[in-house]
């Protein structure tokens, strides 16, 4: 994907708050945010994906030449057609499972032939081979992992190999949704005339394997609190959060003129242009001129600028984040250590763009005048708590089904919260101890595996839904406390741990160096391995993914 339709898929994904299984997903999309996507293969997802979209490979031969044929060389790894293409059409579905509907945003059409469309004007690249180039870069991390695993005497755990046994019988159940006659020839309608159980299997355990061990290896780093403030001296203030009021104003607020085709487009000539850039750029000096001292008198100096005379949205947006979250434009002004409370700054934000004759023009969008507030260091302790969860349920009338994106009705909800409300008196009328609401959540909540008792240890601020933290971070909360919260998940019964040892800015310190330390480990394996490219003709890149 070029860099432009990278920009363009950031600024439609959305940051949701989530609880429990939707936090469990976010921490594994940490973990492997460093890997390639065919690490993490859930195969049911992966075959519905495919089965909506409607790939279905042509399947006229027994695959003998795709299983004959060497792709790529992967180090010592010769993969063929047949193997290439598992990590080919993964590549294909994880992007559709990701944008969707919203692929013909990036240029994608899944009416008509992948090799067809071209995905990059410079180099002349298509959506076929910006997916096979994936599949080959995918292929060349697993297998490097993988190859790490086993030198280091890495093996998949008795769960994960179950779970992957699981997975494999769930082949023929799909198989008969989707109109195939068994498990086999749904594989192969997905992955072609080579695909089959024991190659699938195969190709799944291999990710796996590359996945576990990454996580492990992850997993099994430790840091000493000298390595901890050793860190914290190259930037104190990159693990503080800033507080401070913004102000975006744009050039086009300043144009004027232009001309107005029949359509009603208006374009604007250069001089036009330049001289709107000249207002901007005045207009945001004047703020910074006027000193003000406080948040009201910065809101009163923007209202008074004659451009927003009449208007009632010019004003500033207060912002409270973590350095890491800043705008880049001024996150270093923001975590500057001379700076304090009452300082101003104004920035410059600039767009570019690629002329019809491949040349690129900078020009100025507008300008962030910033008001800094104040700092917080972040050395207050992270929070250990259990819930259990209460997820209402559907209740429909017989012969009725659930439809997607379908609310609760107040019924339901109200038969949750008592649900709740009844585990809750239950465990103040026994042992009303943590272990006895441990064992209580390990039976009676919706979300978990049944082995935890409910623990969320070290919760951190950003990470769960706002009811569940703010009741966390009550600055009355003591251990011992128990309560019920709402959230769009259900009802949480709360039992308050405690304290944790572990203060959020050594949390992010501490994830700050795991970060680097697993993405040079991770670099220089993955790199150490030569990858060598061979036939591809047997790989599908006239494929069309939709019927329409």
């Amino acid at each position: 994907m070029s860099a432009s339709n990278k920009k363009k898929l950031r600024r439609e994904q959305e940051a949701a708050k989530m609880t429990e299984k939707q936090l469990a997903a976010q921490q594994e999309a940490k973990k492997t945010k460093l890997m390639t996507a065919a690490f993490v293969v859930v195969m049911a997802a992966v075959l519905v994906i495919a089965a909506v979209v409607g790939i279905n490979q042509t399947i006229s031969s027994h695959g003998i030449l795709e299983k004959n044929t060497t792709a790529v060389t992967v180090g010592s790894h010769k993969v063929s057609n047949a193997q290439l293409n598992y990590f080919y059409m993964d590549a294909i579905n994880k992007f559709y499972s990701q944008y969707g509907s919203y692929a013909s945003l990036f240029g994608l059409d899944t009416t008509k032939a992948l090799d067809e469309q071209i995905v990059d004007e410079a180099t002349g690249k298509t959506w076929a081979d910006d997916f096979l180039d994936s599949a080959k870069e995918n292929a060349k991390s697993v297998y490097a992992m993988a190859d790490a695993a086993k030198a280091a005497g890495y093996s998949l755990t008795a769960e994960e190999s179950e779970a992957i046994a699981s997975e494999l019988e769930t082949l023929d159940l799909y198989a008969a949704m989707y109109g195939y006659s068994n498990g086999e020839q749904y594989l192969k309608a997905i992955y072609g005339s080579a695909a089959s159980k024991k190659g699938y299997q195969e190709y799944r355990e291999l990710s796996a394997l590359a996945s576990s061990y990454y996580n492990h290896y992850t997993e099994a780093l430790s840091y000493t609190d000298e390595d901890l403030r050793a860190k914290e001296a190259e930037n104190f203030n990159a693990f503080s959060s800033f507080d401070f009021n913004s102000y975006y104003m744009s050039t086009s607020k300043f144009l004027t003129g232009g001309t107005t085709d029949a359509e009603g487009n208006t374009t604007y000539s250069a001089e036009e242009t330049t001289a709107s850039e000249v207002a901007v750029k005045a207009a945001a000096e004047s703020l910074l001129a006027a000193a003000p001292k406080s948040v009201a008198d910065f809101d009163a100096a923007i209202a008074a600028l004659s451009v927003n005379e009449g208007t009632t949205a010019a004003s500033t947006a207060y912002t409270d984040t973590l350095y890491s979250s800043a705008n880049t434009l001024y996150a270093d002004w923001l975590a500057s250590a001379d700076r304090k409370a009452g300082d101003m700054a104004i920035f410059p934000s600039e767009s570019t763009a690629t002329n019809e004759d491949g040349t690129e023009a900078t020009t100025l969008s507008g300008y962030y005048i910033v008001f800094f507030n104040g700092t917080n260091d972040n050395t207050f302790a992270l929070k250990n708590v259990r819930h259990i969860l209460v997820a209402p349920e559907h209740v429909h009338a017989e012969g009725e089904t659930h439809e997607e994106g379908e609310t609760y009705s107040e019924e339901e909800l109200a038969a949750a919260k008592a649900t709740a409300e009844e585990i809750l008196a239950a465990w103040q009328s026994g042992d009303a101890t943590e272990e006895a609401f441990a064992t209580l959540a390990n039976e009676k909540s919706a979300d978990g595996d049944g082995t935890t008792g409910g623990l969320y240890e070290n919760v951190y601020p950003g990470q769960m839904v706002d009811s569940f933290e703010e009741w966390c971070y009550d600055a009355s909360r003591k251990a011992g406390d128990t309560g019920i919260v709402e959230s769009t998940y259900g009802y949480h019964i709360m039992y308050f741990v405690g304290d944790s040892t572990v203060t959020y800015r050594d949390f992010q310190i501490e994830n700050a160096l795991r970060d680097a330390d697993v993405q040079t480990w991770y670099d220089a394996t993955v790199n150490a391995v030569e990858l060598t490219d061979g036939d591809t003709k047997y790989i599908n890149t006239s494929l069309v993914l939709s019927n329409g």
